[in-house]
């Protein structure tokens, strides 16, 4: 018998499966696919990888700005996803080599959840074995969500993990769904030189981020011919021809490919998990603050809950599930998740932002600082816009939120996590010597900026 097995072998399953190991527990890891999950192989790992050579193609492209004469500018799209392919594999072949070193076992085959035995213990079948653990931990993950579109048909459309093997870049791109997985998708792809549409049924792109970056954000990308079809419901797809509802009028646009990007949605169904009896809620896992479900020693984690569907989060809530199973008392706390949209500029988020603070109720003060107050940001963004925003309680100064949109926004975020998480207040980060130069400095700069 396991101490604890685990469902799903992403960064929630793999984080938490390493975390038991190094605590001397008995783990067996179940996965119908690869080690990584779909963060390492379809998700946050590939999509980084190609949208930093974009970066690099566009300050190639760029470099006369910095007066490097690059006249000649030109990119090898089969080595371009032969390098993608490789970097996955490296570090899939990392967290295997993390499962050995932790006697992890690992089995690659559907598992599913026969239910209890009288003894407490959980039963799982896996090919032909059966296999008994004390706990059992979940984290299957989401999967794209497909809607209901007249028309649509599943084998003529692409999602993240299709367009992701493409071995050619299309002229042009239709992409459904302005959420950050379109959008990322959208960066890579008008910056090799496609034609990209982004139809999105909300009023702006990036749902949930700080209006003010969304707009900013949108309207950089506009200018380099990315076309945006906002407030339009898609109705209609025929072939490679999309047809939308805008302002009450019926409009269509074709492109070559198209992606579907409107959201993803947990995996709960195919595995059993019915057999035990496991609460839902909203189409996820319900969890608690410890990521118990209401089945003593069953435990959820990742996208799988339906919550924060970010890989972060998930190896977080897998330290959480074991750290509990070990008698470490342990609790998941969601007020300082930062976010990251990896577009070129980046947006970098964690806490509240305006209009969550608003519809709390919470009284705050707020201050916003062009990017170009970092020297450093200056010396290596020309005539780039950027801007930091944070917002503070507005009777102790507390930091609520932050948000940066600017390179490299994503490196810089954590340091505002920890602000949070320790609920600092601005006065306590005044004391905080940041280097210099870096583009950390707007932190301190956008907070100094309360005293006046």
């Amino acid at each position: 018998m396991f101490d604890l097995a685990i469902i799903g072998a992403g960064p929630a399953g793999y984080v938490a499966a390493e975390r038991a190991g190094q605590k001397g527990l008995s783990v067996v890891l179940f996965d119908k696919n690869k080690l990584g999950g779909v963060c390492l192989n379809e998700g946050c790992i590939p999509t980084k990888t190609l949208l930093y050579t974009a970066k690099l193609y566009d300050h190639a492209r760029e470099g006369e700005k910095y007066g490097i004469s690059c006249k000649e500018v030109s990119f090898d799209f089969a080595k371009i996803m032969q390098r993608k392919n490789k970097v996955v594999k490296r570090l899939v072949a990392g967290v295997g080599a993390a499962m050995k070193k932790y006697n992890v076992e690992v089995v690659f085959a559907p598992a599913t959840i026969q239910g209890k035995s009288s003894d407490g213990s959980i039963n799982i079948t896996a090919g032909e074995q059966n296999y008994s653990c004390k706990n059992l931990l979940i984290a299957t993950g989401s999967e794209t969500f497909i809607p209901p579109i007249k028309g649509l048909n599943r084998d003529e459309i692409l999602t993240n993990r299709e367009i992701l093997e493409l071995d050619a870049v299309p002229q042009t791109l239709t992409i459904i769904g302005g959420g950050v997985i379109g959008m990322e998708f959208a960066s890579f792809f008008s910056s090799m030189g496609c034609k990209v549409s982004v139809v999105e049924m909300m009023p702006e792109i990036l749902p949930g981020i700080d209006s003010e970056m969304s707009v900013l954000l949108r309207q950089g990308y506009a200018k380099k011919g990315v076309s945006f079809y906002l407030g339009s419901k898609v109705t209609e797809i025929k072939g490679n021809e999309v047809f939308f509802e805008k302002d009450g009028k019926t409009q269509s646009i074709t492109g070559e490919k198209l992606l579907m990007s409107v959201g993803r949605r947990a995996v709960t169904k195919g595995f059993g998990l019915e057999n035990l009896g496991v609460e839902l809620n909203r189409g996820g896992i319900k969890i608690d603050n410890h990521c118990q479900t209401n089945i003593p020693n069953v435990y959820a984690a990742g996208d799988v809950t339906g919550f924060s569907l970010l890989a972060h989060t998930a190896s977080r809530e897998g330290e959480v599930v074991v750290n509990n199973i070990c008698g470490q008392a342990d609790t998941m706390r969601y007020d300082a998740v930062p976010a990251v949209v990896y577009t070129n500029p980046e947006i970098s988020s964690v806490g509240l932002t305006e209009e969550q603070a608003k519809q709390k109720n919470i009284k705050y003060k707020i201050r916003t600082l062009p990017m170009a107050f970092a020297g450093r940001f200056l010396a290596e963004n020309e005539g780039v816009n950027g801007f930091a925003k944070v917002l503070v309680g507005e009777k102790y100064g507390e930091i609520l939120g932050v948000h940066i949109i600017g390179n490299p926004s994503s490196e810089l975020i954590y340091g505002a996590a920890m602000m949070i998480e320790a609920q600092l207040r601005v006065k306590d980060v005044s004391q905080v010597i940041f280097p210099h130069p870096t583009v950390s400095e707007i932190l301190k700069e956008t907070m100094f900026a309360f005293n006046e």
